[in-house]
């Protein structure tokens, strides 16, 4: 036998579960502390998921237990749907086996990896079987089972099944529905940043309608650390749809599979019904572009004609893809969750508008808080997610943290030496990117790769919550100064006054005018409070002119505008100004006097709202308000007035095509597909290779 017949007889196919064996590090299990964060996490992702898909308020419980100094017992349990008993052994015991890889929409989770690896992980370095609790609903009893993996078959191995009743072992109380696991591990417990405690806790932030608890013990049951974190809004993330492939997103390959797989006779049909954002009159562009006639099958497109096709998709003006395939965390939840987990002075956050990069739908939102018991005499915490999961690891090597080191923080008031890197200061900022597909660095997840769009996105969503800080910084400083020097003209005039009189033997005079010839500024305030009985948050602005002559002003307020909210109190009227701005015009304001604006926003619950931003127009300074950015106003402005006609155009091709559809089902045809089959050419034949469709020769091949 040859060298190369024997070479040949060597060559063996690896399974995908042998290949994760001996590759545990691509799996997050490259070290003892970091392999226990990995299965918490593949197992919380795994219960989020679940729960929102049945539209379950999640309850999430995690215990660890130390057995031997590097080895831990992990339980999670969960109140989902559960699995049902012929698909756990899949679930648990399969790689690559999962419901969404070949779904474009925002999801924890694709490839059908992680829990898996958790189950082979434990088998790898322990030689013991996964633990699975499962009930369903509509069960009577609740599945037992043990669960380990033949890595050559990449199958389950199931042991000692039984059916039996599932009771609460902290509330002694039969469980209607939910999972539990149950793994030993080579392992090892460590506090701090890189830690489960730190890891959970990210979550209950980015997942405010969770609660999330945490206890960890020693093999004699003394507790080393516990957590709670409590939801804070009973409102689940909105459902995402699935969209289909943006044409800029497609490659090559993936273009002639669709086109080889194609059931439709015509390539203006093909391209409306496989991609997203092509109407009519986009198909016939991108056709005429790659010199393609509108008539042609998609089946006999031949390669060359398929690559003009790539470089049309991406020359032809196109819309954005949907963006309905996100879930945002939102404004208000953002703040909502942060407060649960930071104890802060100030919060400022943003959520910009859904943009996309080659063809694939992403959005960002930052929150940054201020103050509390936030340290001072450090790095500020940057808390990175992608999907509504944290990212702990690579910090410095990820796009997230890049963005945000690329922004001049010592203009808005964190000392940032050499006005680049991370800055310091007693703040926290939270960096949130949803995303159809996100670019990891590597399959661990651990940091996200480059992206112009993306980094672009960052960065103005870093510049908008700076500028939310650097006013709050300014304000508070000049209430501060304000208030010292109020306070001083009303301890010392008095007396001044009272002695005065005494000596003189006169009245006390009226000392309002002199005070507010003294004080010489506008003062505003806004306080936000809860009417239970309407259920409604109420805005109070009170305004003081303590100035020795009237004042006209314009005053701006940011309240939180959205589908499920409206302002449903307000007596003083104003008027909008744009998205989620009101304005008043105060057309007098005398001096000595003050006057108050007030308004209630219906749809949201109480805490929701919790602080707001003013702006006013104007000559002179307000204490407690910002000048108003015209400029910036005016890109708002623009922007959605950009997005609205967008939305209508979407709207009538809709009702074009809806029409179309009408017309075909009542068997009516219309004018330019009769004229295609009159004018229809021979039929081309069909590729015969499968190196043909590839634009290869398949006898050199």
């Amino acid at each position: 036998m040859g060298e190369a017949e024997e070479i040949s007889r060597k060559q063996k196919q690896v399974s995908i579960s042998e290949f994760f064996e001996k590759n545990k590090h691509f799996l997050g299990f490259d070290t003892l502390q970091r392999s226990i964060i990995t299965a918490v996490k593949e197992s919380v992702d795994n219960s989020l998921d679940a729960c929102e898909e049945a539209r379950i308020l999640p309850d999430i419980r995690v215990e660890i237990r130390r057995t031997k100094s590097d080895e831990l017992r992990l339980v999670t349990q969960d109140n989902g749907p559960g699995i049902p008993r012929d698909a756990i052994e899949n679930v648990f015991g399969k790689f690559l086996l999962g419901s969404r890889f070949h779904a474009i929409r925002q999801t924890r989770g694709q490839q059908g990896i992680g829990i898996t690896g958790v189950v082979m992980y434990s088998q790898l370095t322990t030689g013991s079987k996964t633990h699975v609790v499962s009930k369903i609903k509509s069960d009577a009893t609740a599945v037992f089972v043990d669960l380990g993996i033949d890595t050559k078959k990449n199958k389950a191995i199931k042991s000692g099944e039984r059916r039996d009743s599932w009771v609460d072992n902290v509330t002694s109380e039969e469980i209607e529905q939910g999972l539990r696991i149950e793994t030993l591990m080579k392992a090892k417990f460590q506090r701090g940043k890189k830690s489960v405690y730190q890891y959970l806790r990210m979550t209950s932030i980015v997942n405010p309608h969770a609660s999330i608890s945490l206890v960890v013990s020693d093999n004699n049951g003394d507790v080393l650390e516990q957590g709670k974190w409590l939801r804070t809004t009973n409102k689940l993330p909105k459902v995402v749809k699935e969209i289909r492939p943006h044409p800029r997103g497609v490659h090559l390959g993936t273009l002639q599979r669709l086109l080889r797989d194609a059931e439709e006779r015509r390539m203006t049909s093909f391209l409306q019904k496989s991609f997203s954002s092509v109407p009519p009159s986009a198909s016939k562009r991108i056709l005429a572009a790659a010199q393609i006639e509108e008539s042609r099958t998609p089946k006999r497109i031949r390669p060359e004609e398929s690559q003009e096709l790539v470089k049309a998709f991406q020359n032809v003006p196109l819309r954005d893809p949907p963006t309905d395939c996100l879930s945002p965390i939102e404004d208000l939840l953002i703040k909502k969750g942060l407060s649960k987990a930071i104890d802060s002075r100030f919060a400022s956050t943003v959520t910009r508008k859904p943009k996309a990069s080659q063809g694939n739908p992403f959005q960002i939102e930052v929150g940054l808080v201020f103050g509390g018991d936030l340290q001072s005499d450090g790095q500020i915490e940057i808390l990175r997610f992608a999907n509504r999961v944290p990212l702990m690891y690579q910090q410095g090597g990820c796009l997230l943290t890049k963005a945000l080191e690329s922004v001049n923080w010592k203009s808005y008031g964190l000392d940032q030496p050499g006005g680049i890197g991370i800055p310091k200061g007693p703040a926290a900022v939270l960096v949130h990117l949803a995303s159809t597909n996100v670019q990891f660095t590597s399959e661990a997840k651990e940091a996200v790769s480059y992206d112009e769009y993306v980094f672009d996105e960052i960065r103005k969503a870093m510049l908008e919550v700076g500028r939310g800080l650097k006013n709050h910084l300014k304000k508070s400083s000049q209430r501060k100064k304000a208030k010292e020097k109020f306070e001083l003209v009303n301890i010392i005039l008095p007396e001044i006054s009272k002695k005065s009189s005494e000596l003189l033997c006169r009245e006390e005079p009226d000392l309002a005018p002199v005070i507010t010839q003294i004080m010489n500024a506008v003062f505003l305030e806004e306080e936000l409070s809860w009417n239970p009985e309407e259920g409604l948050a109420i805005c109070s602005i009170t305004i003081h002119n303590y100035t020795a002559r009237a004042r006209a002003y314009t005053i701006l307020v940011k309240w939180p505008e959205g589908p499920e909210t409206s302002m449903s109190y307000n007596p003083t009227g104003g008027r909008k100004e744009a998205g989620g701005l009101w304005a008043w015009r105060l057309d007098t304001l005398n001096p000595g006097s003050s006057t108050i604006l007030e308004f209630g926003v219906s749809g949201l619950n109480k805490g929701d709202w919790n602080g707001t931003d003013v702006f006013f127009r104007g000559n002179g300074e307000i204490i407690g308000a910002t000048k108003m950015d015209e400029k910036l106003l005016e890109e708002q402005r623009k922007s959605e007035a950009l997005e609205a006609a967008m939305e209508e155009v979407r709207s009538r091709e809709e009702s074009s095509a809806m029409g179309g559809l009408i017309l075909r089902s009542e068997g009516v045809s219309d004018s330019s597909e009769d004229s295609d089959s009159q004018n229809s050419q021979p039929e081309e034949p069909l590729p015969k290779t499968g190196a043909e469709w590839f634009g290869l020769d398949g006898e050199g091949q």
